[in-house]
């Protein structure tokens, strides 16, 4: 896990190294162990309100790829001074009339051991075609809880910085006691 003050200067440093105007809003930055993902907010185009879900779509989807290619060497340059500075490769991606895409980003293998029970519910979303494999169906149930239930992670999240806050200032000493000498 990532500690605040590294969180905070991974984002600090993107903000300051990223061009004025790429965004319409302050960036995103989330960090695990292996990754940093920037997300940053791009105006949506403006349609007539007449316009279809279609068209509306559309739009979207045109704004994204033009900011995708257009920044491209920009962003590869920032992504490989932040992989050599941090350790973690890069991802990018934009908020745009209410669609969030990441662009190319890790997939990363992650080992667990599973009981019959738990194999049985991956098997379960396998054959009955929600996943393709067991590795898919883990990371569809990862997601689904991630989603239902992000408040409370939020709030696990909050705790755990707090509890590494206070493991980082250590207990702190009475100014009064003595040291007792033998």
């Amino acid at each position: 896990m990532t500690t605040s003050s590294e969180h905070d200067a991974i984002t600090g440093w993107f903000i300051g190294r990223l061009p004025e105007g790429w965004f319409i809003g302050p960036v995103e930055v989330v960090v695990d162990r292996e990754e940093i993902s920037v997300l940053g907010p791009l105006a949506a185009p403006e349609l007539p309100e007449a316009a279809s879900e279609a068209e509306r779509a559309a739009a979207v989807e045109g704004r994204i790829k033009g900011f995708r290619e257009d920044t491209r060497d920009r962003r590869i340059t920032i992504a490989r001074e932040a992989e050599h500075r941090f350790g973690r490769k890069v991802a990018w991606g934009v908020d745009c009339g209410g669609h969030r895409v990441l662009f190319t980003h890790l997939s990363v293998p992650v080992m667990t051991r599973l009981r019959q029970p738990e194999r049985l519910v991956l098997d379960t979303l396998v054959e009955a075609g929600v996943a393709r494999s067991r590795s898919e169906a883990l990371a569809w149930a990862v997601r689904l809880v991630g989603k239902h239930t992000e408040d409370w992670l939020q709030e696990l999240r909050a705790a755990m910085e707090h509890v590494r806050r206070v493991r980082e200032q250590g207990p702190e000493e009475d100014p009064g006691a003595q040291a007792v000498v033998e």
